[in-house]
């Protein structure tokens, strides 16, 4: 979008070849550097948000990222709703499900290859007479075909003087293999009969009897795991844009020449005519201009209570209608409508999210040269000490693979793989390492009422009756009435009397007044139930003590509607959204983590602070539209805040992926669940404080294990320069070292919910 007075620019360009952090780093450092550029590049959504201007263009800044190594592009135009292609659908550039298929295949292929490697080089009983070649048989597709995208990465990385964990997989993979080689071909290692002992004790050697085959095969199989399990994981970064446009209607009914056309959607046009049936959902934003009906913004707006709709009044698309026939003028058509300027705002969260810094990428862009510099100087130390070729090729030899970092990339997929793998059992699906950090930094939860902290439907809460009346009378003739309209008010009576009574009679003369409520005649009396307006038309009036009880429910928050038979008021029934009887504890729970909980809404200030009264929060923000929850968000985060959100409808997506954190409640839609980082599947919000305690459980796992993985490096390298540590002890520690890490992992399967 250009300016006259700047004349600047700004583009999103999709980035394709990133394989950790510090690549993102390079594009930006490269990016910035050009005249008048000023640029964003996230590593998790593969895209950078690029301010440009003078004589820079669009050409100049792909020519950049490309001279840099990697691939860019300029997402297409957007049509009339939100593109769903490319890179909003949080693939790379030609990394769609087809590159994910390839990786998997990768995956799946060098790991029946190298099971039988690791088993003959670690069990010496298995090593028959040429065991060796066929450990050479199978580990070399897997060093050569199944790391290459290790070896391709160093390659590029190197041609640009950088160094990232992949140059050091690659060199320390290809120098073990390599050794093997000549160990195999000029070594003694091709003797027939050769065996392979698993020895411990620390001695200098030639090493032309060994053979490291097992820690090539080994290291590459275990991280190519770990980078297919990253890689669908980010597939699924934009999904939330293609969840929420499929909650738009897909046909529409429209009104030409006075007959009706079915047509799809996308062929609306601003001023037509469009039908809306009970049950329908409205096609796009528009105005009543025929029908009365009450239409269930829930997924939209937040709000609990249908709203009432007539002649004149704006409706929005996606909503659904719950009542009566309407006609509609539409009034927005595409990406103008309400609903598409929510998946913008999805988009733009997630844009603006920083990209997750992996610990193991910050450690290896300092470890990985200073390694590479280290075998290069004991190389050089052993063979001007007269040591001679072999035993100088052995000591640098033993210092990349003891350096090799598979126990730094094995631990954090394994510690989330077995912390998602139980979250799962307990009903909480984690989508990514890059979620934990955020776990641990959050402060403040804000929490949406409708369908989280409530049930999100409408409930007969109580049945307040005038002196002399029965409860079980009054829920028989109202459910009666109410069972035969379509409202949601009416549904929560008529389902409590069904419950409370058994079989309802059925009505006769039955009638709905729009807005009003309903009436007829059952078992031969005269039966209104609805507002308190409807009583009027009929000279009706509540008696004092149930003019008492309705103001005290309406100051609570309740929806209240009135029953009378025969000329006289008979009852009050309270609907509202009930709360969950697991939120109160659940709020506690959170409070316990450190969590300060805030109450957000789309329903009016007495309902909010009636439901926040009643679970334990003191923090309520009541009566916002689906952009006002964002920036509520970012309101709170600008005051220091690191803010954790939990939601489930279409209305809270675009919050939840502006949050730090965002939890989606596993029972809402498919567009609040992809926008959160983590996911509550059984819909209980107690599972909000067991997500935040595992994600914990599971981070400090992760830092352990780094910690010891990067610690056993420090402490074996100046053994192994010192050629105190061959080749073979040094593939053992290495594989001790992975042990370790997966043991330690593995005590996540112990976690537990609270009681």
């Amino acid at each position: 979008m250009t300016t006259a007075a700047s004349r600047t620019a700004e583009v999103e360009l999709a980035i394709g070849g990133m394989t950790c952090a510090s690549c993102a780093a390079r594009i930006e450092k490269k990016l910035n550097r050009m005249d008048g550029v000023e640029a964003t590049v996230n590593y998790a959504t593969e895209k950078a948000k690029v301010t440009y201007g003078g004589d820079v263009a669009v050409a100049d800044l792909i020519a950049t990222v490309e001279a840099t190594g990697y691939t860019a592009a300029e997402p297409p135009p957007r049509g009339p709703a939100p593109d769903l292609g490319g890179p909003h659908t949080g693939e790379a550039p030609g990394g769609g499900p087809d590159a994910l298929a390839a990786l998997r295949q990768r995956v799946i292929v060098s790991a029946v290859l190298s099971a039988p490697v690791i088993a003959l080089a670690m069990i010496p009983a298995l090593q028959f007479t040429y065991w060796q070649w066929l450990s050479l048989t199978l580990a070399a597709p897997v060093v050569v075909w199944g790391g290459l995208p290790f070896h391709r990465a160093a390659v590029t990385n190197a041609r640009h003087r950088a160094a990232t964990m992949d140059t050091l997989v690659s060199v320390g993979t290809s120098a073990a293999f390599l050794w093997s080689l000549w160990a195999l071909f000029l070594g003694t290692a091709g003797t027939p009969g050769m065996t392979h002992p698993f020895e411990l004790s620390i001695s200098r050697s030639d090493g032309a009897g060994n053979i490291y085959l097992e820690a090539a095969a080994g290291v590459t199989t275990f991280l190519l795991a770990g980078r297919y399990f990253e890689a669908r994981s980010k597939r699924r970064a934009g999904a939330a844009l293609r969840a929420l446009l499929e909650m738009g209607a897909k046909e529409v009914t429209v009104l030409r020449d006075g007959r009706e056309h079915r047509v799809p959607t996308a062929e609306l046009a601003v001023g037509d005519h469009f039908l809306v049936r009970p049950g329908e959902k409205i096609a796009t934003d528009g105005v009543v201009v025929e029908g009365s009906s009450a239409v269930d913004a829930s997924m939209l707006t937040g709000e609990s209570v249908p709203v009432e709709v007539s002649v004149d009044d704006a409706v929005t698309g996606a909503t659904l209608n719950a009542g009566g026939r309407l006609v509609v003028r539409a009034t927005r058509v595409g990406a103008d409508t309400q609903l598409a300027r929510m998946a913008e705002l999805v988009e733009e969260a997630q844009n603006g999210k920083a990209a997750a810094q992996r610990l193991a990428d910050r450690i290896s862009a300092v470890f990985v040269p200073v390694v590479i510099v280290l075998a290069v100087g004991t190389l050089g130390f052993w063979l001007g000490s007269g040591a001679g070729l072999t035993a100088a090729f052995t000591a640098a030899v033993a210092v990349l693979i003891i350096a090799c970092p598979c126990a730094l990339g094995l631990a954090t997929p394994t510690a989330l793989m077995v912390g998602t793998g139980r979250g799962a059992q307990l009903g909480i699906l984690i989508k990514g390492p890059e979620v934990l950090e955020t776990t641990r930094r959050a402060d403040t939860v804000v929490l949406d009422k409708t369908g989280t902290v409530t049930t999100g439907r409408m409930t007969l809460l109580a049945v307040r009756t005038a002196e002399g009346e029965d409860e079980e009378r009054v829920l028989r003739l109202a459910g009666a009435l109410e069972h035969a309209s379509e409202h949601p008010v009416a549904r929560a009576v008529a389902t409590a009397a069904a419950e409370r009574v058994g079989e309802l009679p059925r009505p006769e003369d039955f009638g709905n007044v729009p807005g009003l409520g309903v009436q007829g005649v059952v078992e031969g009396h005269a039966v209104l139930v609805g507002r308190e307006k409807l009583l009027a038309a009929w000279s009706l009036r509540l008696p004092e003590p149930l003019a008492a009880a309705k103001a005290e429910a309406e100051a609570g928050g309740r929806t209240v509607i009135a029953v009378a038979w025969d000329g006289e008021v008979r009852a009050l029934l309270e609907v509202a959204d009930a709360v969950k009887p697991t939120s109160a504890e659940a709020v506690r729970r959170l409070r316990g983590l450190g969590l300060t909980p805030v109450l957000l809404t789309g329903d009016n200030t007495a309902v909010a602070r009636a439901v926040a009264a009643e679970v334990g929060i003191d923090e309520v923000i009541a009566e916002v539209m689906p952009q006002d929850k964002v920036d509520v968000v970012r309101r709170l985060q600008s005051e220091g805040r690191s803010v954790a959100m939990v939601g489930d409808g279409v209305n809270d997506a675009a919050a939840l992926a502006q949050a730090d954190l965002g939890l989606a409640m596993g029972t809402g839609t498919d567009a609040a669940i992809e926008a959160g980082d983590l996911t509550l599947v059984r819909g209980d919000l107690r599972t909000a404080a067991d997500a935040v305690r595992l994600s914990r459980r599971t981070l400090a796992t992760i830092r352990s294990n780094l910690v010891w993985a990067f610690g056993y490096n420090v402490l074996a390298l100046p053994l192994a320069a010192a050629g105190l540590l061959s080749p073979m002890i040094a593939g053992a520690a290495m594989a001790f070292s992975s042990v370790s890490v997966v043991a330690n992992s593995m005590r996540l399967r112990s976690f537990r919910a609270a009681d």
